[in-house]
Protein backbone atom coordinates (compact mmCIF):
# COMPACT_ATOMS: atom_id res chain seq x y z
CA UNK A 1 0.00 0.00 0.00
CA UNK A 2 1.60 3.32 -1.22
CA UNK A 3 1.10 6.41 1.67
CA UNK A 4 1.84 9.84 2.00
CA UNK A 5 2.21 12.24 4.37
CA UNK A 6 2.93 15.80 4.93
CA UNK A 7 3.26 17.00 8.39
CA UNK A 8 4.16 20.85 9.19
CA UNK A 9 5.87 21.59 12.88
CA UNK A 10 6.26 25.16 14.50
CA UNK A 11 7.42 26.10 17.36
CA UNK A 12 4.61 26.16 20.03
CA UNK A 13 2.47 23.87 18.75
CA UNK A 14 2.95 20.40 20.10
CA UNK A 15 1.28 18.47 17.59
CA UNK A 16 1.94 18.05 13.82
CA UNK A 17 -0.87 19.57 11.46
CA UNK A 18 -1.56 18.08 8.66
CA UNK A 19 -2.17 20.36 6.10
CA UNK A 20 -4.09 20.65 3.23
CA UNK A 21 -4.14 24.60 2.30
CA UNK A 22 -0.70 24.87 2.61
CA UNK A 23 -0.38 28.22 0.41
CA UNK A 24 -2.47 30.29 2.58
CA UNK A 25 -1.50 29.09 6.02
CA UNK A 26 2.29 30.63 6.12
CA UNK A 27 4.65 31.93 4.01
CA UNK A 28 7.60 32.13 5.94
CA UNK A 29 10.22 29.50 4.21
CA UNK A 30 11.05 26.03 6.14
CA UNK A 31 13.09 23.31 5.76
CA UNK A 32 11.61 20.53 4.32
CA UNK A 33 12.61 16.80 5.62
CA UNK A 34 11.85 14.40 3.15
CA UNK A 35 11.71 10.41 4.02
CA UNK A 36 10.97 7.63 1.87
CA UNK A 37 10.75 3.38 1.89
CA UNK A 38 10.12 1.67 -1.10
CA UNK A 39 8.88 -1.46 0.21
CA UNK A 40 5.81 -0.95 2.42
CA UNK A 41 6.56 -2.98 6.15
CA UNK A 42 2.49 -3.91 6.20
CA UNK A 43 2.21 -2.04 9.32
CA UNK A 44 -0.82 0.61 9.93
CA UNK A 45 0.60 3.54 9.62
CA UNK A 46 3.93 4.66 8.72
CA UNK A 47 6.54 2.35 8.72
CA UNK A 48 9.34 2.13 11.25
CA UNK A 49 11.82 2.96 8.96
CA UNK A 50 10.08 6.33 8.05
CA UNK A 51 9.53 7.24 11.93
CA UNK A 52 13.15 6.36 12.14
CA UNK A 53 14.12 8.45 9.25
CA UNK A 54 11.58 11.69 10.90
CA UNK A 55 13.52 10.64 14.34
CA UNK A 56 16.99 11.58 12.34
CA UNK A 57 15.73 14.51 10.77
CA UNK A 58 14.28 15.71 13.89
CA UNK A 59 17.08 15.22 16.22
CA UNK A 60 19.23 17.30 13.34
CA UNK A 61 16.59 20.43 13.74
CA UNK A 62 17.04 20.28 17.32
CA UNK A 63 21.36 20.21 17.28
CA UNK A 64 21.15 22.73 14.49
CA UNK A 65 17.88 24.59 16.01
CA UNK A 66 15.82 24.80 13.23
CA UNK A 67 12.21 24.86 14.12
CA UNK A 68 10.59 25.47 11.13
CA UNK A 69 10.16 22.17 8.76
CA UNK A 70 8.02 20.57 7.07
CA UNK A 71 7.95 16.74 6.57
CA UNK A 72 7.20 14.83 2.73
CA UNK A 73 6.32 11.48 3.04
CA UNK A 74 6.58 8.65 0.37
CA UNK A 75 5.95 5.28 2.21
CA UNK A 76 6.01 2.00 -0.27
CA UNK A 77 7.18 4.06 -3.22
CA UNK A 78 10.30 2.91 -5.08
CA UNK A 79 13.64 5.65 -5.03
CA UNK A 80 14.23 4.78 -8.95
CA UNK A 81 10.98 7.14 -9.89
CA UNK A 82 10.57 10.55 -8.85
CA UNK A 83 6.90 10.65 -9.56
CA UNK A 84 6.15 10.25 -6.32
CA UNK A 85 3.78 12.41 -4.39
CA UNK A 86 5.33 13.54 -1.45
CA UNK A 87 8.42 14.27 -3.31
CA UNK A 88 6.11 16.18 -6.03
CA UNK A 89 4.75 18.14 -3.02
CA UNK A 90 8.03 19.24 -1.87
CA UNK A 91 9.00 20.41 -5.28
CA UNK A 92 6.13 22.67 -5.77
CA UNK A 93 6.71 24.08 -2.41
CA UNK A 94 10.40 24.49 -3.42
CA UNK A 95 8.97 26.49 -7.08
CA UNK A 96 6.27 28.19 -4.63
CA UNK A 97 9.62 29.74 -2.77
CA UNK A 98 8.52 27.70 0.99
CA UNK A 99 11.58 26.06 1.28
CA UNK A 100 15.40 26.89 2.17
CA UNK A 101 16.66 23.17 2.87
CA UNK A 102 15.90 19.93 2.07
CA UNK A 103 17.10 17.42 4.00
CA UNK A 104 17.21 13.56 3.78
CA UNK A 105 18.32 11.01 5.85
CA UNK A 106 20.82 9.38 3.32
CA UNK A 107 21.32 10.16 -0.38
CA UNK A 108 19.53 7.01 -1.16
CA UNK A 109 16.49 8.13 0.69
CA UNK A 110 16.74 11.04 -1.73
CA UNK A 111 16.48 9.22 -4.96
CA UNK A 112 18.25 6.13 -6.86
CA UNK A 113 18.68 7.42 -10.08
CA UNK A 114 21.67 8.69 -10.06
CA UNK A 115 21.54 11.07 -13.08
CA UNK A 116 18.51 12.73 -11.60
CA UNK A 117 19.80 13.11 -8.27
CA UNK A 118 22.59 15.01 -9.36
CA UNK A 119 19.90 17.19 -11.64
CA UNK A 120 18.27 17.93 -8.16
CA UNK A 121 21.14 18.48 -5.90
CA UNK A 122 23.78 19.79 -8.62
CA UNK A 123 21.66 21.90 -10.48
CA UNK A 124 18.07 22.59 -9.49
CA UNK A 125 19.00 23.57 -5.60
CA UNK A 126 21.64 25.49 -6.23
CA UNK A 127 19.63 27.62 -9.18
CA UNK A 128 16.76 27.90 -6.12
CA UNK A 129 19.02 28.86 -3.34
CA UNK A 130 18.25 25.67 -1.96
CA UNK A 131 20.56 24.03 0.91
CA UNK A 132 21.10 20.35 0.34
CA UNK A 133 21.81 17.76 3.63
CA UNK A 134 22.10 14.09 3.56
CA UNK A 135 22.61 13.51 7.37
CA UNK A 136 24.38 10.27 7.48
CA UNK A 137 26.55 11.11 3.96
CA UNK A 138 28.06 14.06 6.00
CA UNK A 139 26.44 16.22 2.60
CA UNK A 140 25.71 19.63 3.09
CA UNK A 141 25.33 22.05 0.26
CA UNK A 142 26.49 24.94 2.28
CA UNK A 143 29.84 23.72 3.55
CA UNK A 144 30.90 22.88 -0.89
CA UNK A 145 32.49 19.58 0.25
CA UNK A 146 30.28 17.55 -2.16
CA UNK A 147 32.62 17.01 -5.70
CA UNK A 148 32.25 13.11 -4.92
CA UNK A 149 28.25 13.01 -3.78
CA UNK A 150 27.10 11.47 -7.10
CA UNK A 151 30.12 8.94 -7.13
CA UNK A 152 29.26 8.27 -3.54
CA UNK A 153 25.18 7.51 -4.78
CA UNK A 154 26.11 5.42 -8.06
CA UNK A 155 28.23 3.06 -5.77
CA UNK A 156 25.15 2.77 -3.28
CA UNK A 157 23.25 2.38 -6.02
CA UNK A 158 24.89 0.01 -7.84
CA UNK A 159 25.22 -2.19 -4.74
CA UNK A 160 21.60 -1.75 -3.64
CA UNK A 161 19.87 -2.08 -7.16
CA UNK A 162 22.60 -4.21 -8.64
CA UNK A 163 23.33 -2.07 -11.05
CA UNK A 164 23.44 1.52 -12.47
CA UNK A 165 19.89 2.82 -13.11
CA UNK A 166 20.54 5.82 -15.67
Amino acid sequence: MKRTATQFKMPGIANALNISSRRSFDTEPWAAFYCRLSQDDGLEGESNSIQHQKQILERYAKEYGITRYKFYVDDGISGTTFNRPGFQEMLADIEAGYVYLVAVKDMSRFGRDYLQVGMYTEVLFPEKDIRFVAINDGVDSEKGDNDFTPLRNLFKNTRHLGGVNC
